[in-house]
C-alpha cells in the first residue's frame, strides 16, 4: 500500500510541473551517462535549478524526490517549484564569496539568466536578450548546505547549469567535494559570458581532488556545452571491470 501511494505521489507531481512542455536540456542524456558508466547515484545536488525540467530523468532512474535538492537563483522559479511541492529547492546566487551584492541579469528565455555580462552568447544567440536585473546577495553553497542542514553526505551527484560561475559554484563547496563522485556541468570553450570560467580551468581544478573528464559534448560552435566528470578511481573500477 505504502509503495503504490509513493509512486502515485511522485507522478502527480511530475505533471503539476508540467514536465513534457519543456526542452531536454542535458546535452549529454542522463540514461546513457548511467549506463556507460554503471552510475551508483545516492542523491543529487542540481545548481541551477530553473523549472526542475530533469526530475522526471531522475525519478525514471529510481531517484526518489527526497534525494533531490535543487538550488535556484530566480526567487520566483523557486516560488513557482513550491507551489508545485517540490520541497528540497532553496533561492542561492552561487558564488565563491558569501553576501557580495550582484545584479542577477534576468534573460527573456529565462535560461540563460546570470551575475555575467553576455559575451559571443550575443553573437551565436541574438534573439536571446537580457530584459531586467534583480539586485541580491550571493552564497557560497557550503554556506547553504550548513544553514539548511542540507544531508550532503547522500547526495554524490551534482548537475551545475548555472551560465558561466561553474567553477565559482565548486570552490564554494570545495570542502565537500570529497563526498561526490559525479559531476555534470555546463562549460565553456569561448567567453559566452564575459570573465566566465574556461573548461580548462575546471579541468585543471577538478584534478586536484581526484576528478577526470570522460564525456564532452558541445552545442555546434557556439562556445558551449555540457561536460561529465568523475573520480578517477571510480573511472579506474570501471574500466578494471570491463577486463
Amino acid at each position: 500500500m505504502t509503495f503504490v501511494f509513493y509512486h502515485s505521489h511522485i507522478n502527480c507531481l511530475i505533471n503539476n510541473l508540467n514536465i513534457y512542455t519543456h526542452i531536454y536540456i542535458m546535452l549529454i542524456q542522463f540514461d546513457y551517462i548511467i549506463k556507460k558508466f554503471k552510475l551508483k547515484i545516492n542523491g543529487i545536488l542540481h545548481v541551477g535549478a530553473h523549472e526542475c525540467e530533469e526530475l522526471k530523468t531522475y525519478v525514471n532512474h529510481g531517484l526518489q524526490p527526497k534525494n533531490i535538492y535543487w538550488l535556484e537563483a530566480q526567487t520566483s522559479k523557486v516560488i513557482k517549484m513550491k507551489n508545485k511541492n517540490i520541497d528540497n529547492i532553496y533561492q542561492a546566487i552561487v558564488d565563491e564569496i558569501d553576501g557580495k551584492t550582484v545584479y542577477l541579469n534576468i534573460s527573456n528565455n529565462s535560461q540563460s539568466s546570470s551575475i555575467l555580462e553576455f559575451g559571443t552568447h550575443l553573437k551565436h544567440h541574438p534573439q536571446v536578450k537580457y530584459i531586467d536585473r534583480i539586485i541580491g546577495t550571493t552564497t557560497r553553497i557550503d554556506t547553504l548546505i550548513e544553514k539548511e542542514n542540507i544531508p550532503i553526505e547522500r547526495l554524490n551527484f551534482i548537475n551545475l547549469d548555472i551560465q558561466g560561475v561553474e567553477l565559482r559554484a565548486l570552490k564554494s563547496m570545495e570542502k565537500y567535494l570529497h563526498n561526490i563522485d559525479y559531476i555534470y556541468t555546463e562549460i565553456n570553450t569561448d567567453y559566452v559570458y564575459k570573465n566566465c570560467n574556461l573548461v580548462s580551468e575546471i579541468d585543471e581544478y577538478l584534478n586536484k581532488f581526484g576528478f577526470k573528464r570522460v564525456l564532452t559534448k558541445m552545442a555546434g560552435n557556439a562556445g558551449w556545452g555540457d561536460a561529465f566528470y568523475i573520480k578517477k578511481i571510480i573511472n579506474y573500477l570501471y574500466k578494471w571491470r570491463r577486463i
